[in-house]
């Protein structure tokens, strides 16, 4: 089995990697606090000290991490991924980015000899521990079929989206429809206490009726409950939210919806919840 260098085990990331094991692959991994792989490691994983270590060993590279600058940076930087990675690795960035990044890695690594894949996901911290991910994937068909055997261990609903930085808009379009929808899901359950109801007896009724959505099933009851961990940051979903509205004034789209919900979410980060999952939202209303 090809030997996996996993890179970034944050919410999502640890879960992933620990799917990699549990599946046999020789997993070696690298995350900025070693204190975070301590666990994988006593499972089996190897630690090693670089991004440049991992990325000479490894036949297959998966990056999870932060913000499209972190992404640049263990693709680009001194001691990243493209500078020691041996002709004929795989690459495949899970992190959310952006498409034009995603083309740059892509073009960098062709001319290398190495294949490259933009795979973001969806599904949170839920779909990363059951492995139900879904996965968008931009790049060449052979490099997506190869990898798909690995992809088919994270998530189960695995589709290629078109040639490299497709992933990152198919994410694009994930995100902005999840933006809005929070908003609906929010002032729902802010409408039924306020109209005295018991909230989790109309999330029986409307979660599988016409407005049913997997924020509404897996995010309201953790709303309700005062549960506002993260599955997936506040700060992570501000930046999703700006990519996308880069990109459609690009494309010459104005998408009123998106502006409001990062506006709103903004002004929750900057109450101090930007560590808080995307359900904090609802505290806006619970405030009022």
């Amino acid at each position: 089995m090809k030997t996996i260098g996993f890179i970034g085990l944050g919410v999502m990331g640890k879960s992933m990697a620990r799917h990699l094991l549990k599946a046999g692959y020789p997993l070696l991994v690298y995350t900025r606090t070693k204190e975070k792989a301590e666990d994988l490691l006593q499972e089996g994983a190897v630690w090693k000290e670089t991004v440049a270590d991992l990325a000479r060993e490894a036949d297959v590279v998966i990056t999870m991490v932060g913000y499209p600058h972190d992404v640049e940076q263990v693709y680009f930087g001194e001691g990243g991924i493209l500078e020691n990675a041996r002709p004929g690795t795989y690459v495949i960035d899970m992190t959310t980015s952006t498409p034009t990044l995603a083309k740059s890695i892509y073009e960098a690594a062709k001319q290398k000899g190495i294949h490259a894949l933009d795979a973001p996901v969806s599904g949170g911290d839920i779909g990363a521990r059951e492995g139900t991910l879904t996965i968008m994937v931009g790049g060449d068909e052979d490099v997506f079929l190869a990898c798909k055997p690995i992809l088919e261990r994270l998530g189960t609903n695995i589709v290629r989206q078109g040639g490299a930085g497709a992933g990152q808009h198919t994410k694009m379009c994930n995100q902005i429809a999840i933006a809005t929808n929070m908003i609906g899901v929010c002032e729902a359950m802010a409408y039924a206490k306020r109209a005295g109801l018991d909230p989790f007896k109309v999330l029986e009724s409307i979660a599988k009726g016409a407005a049913g959505s997997w924020s509404l099933s897996n995010l309201a009851p953790r709303m309700l409950s005062g549960d506002f961990a993260p599955g997936f940051y506040i700060k992570h979903f501000i930046k999703d939210m700006k990519i996308a509205l880069e990109e459609a004034e690009r494309m010459n789209l104005p998408l009123p919806g998106l502006a409001l919900a990062k506006q709103m979410y903004e002004e929750l980060a900057q109450a101090g919840e930007e560590n808080s999952g995307t359900q904090a939202l609802y505290k806006r209303y619970i405030r009022q």
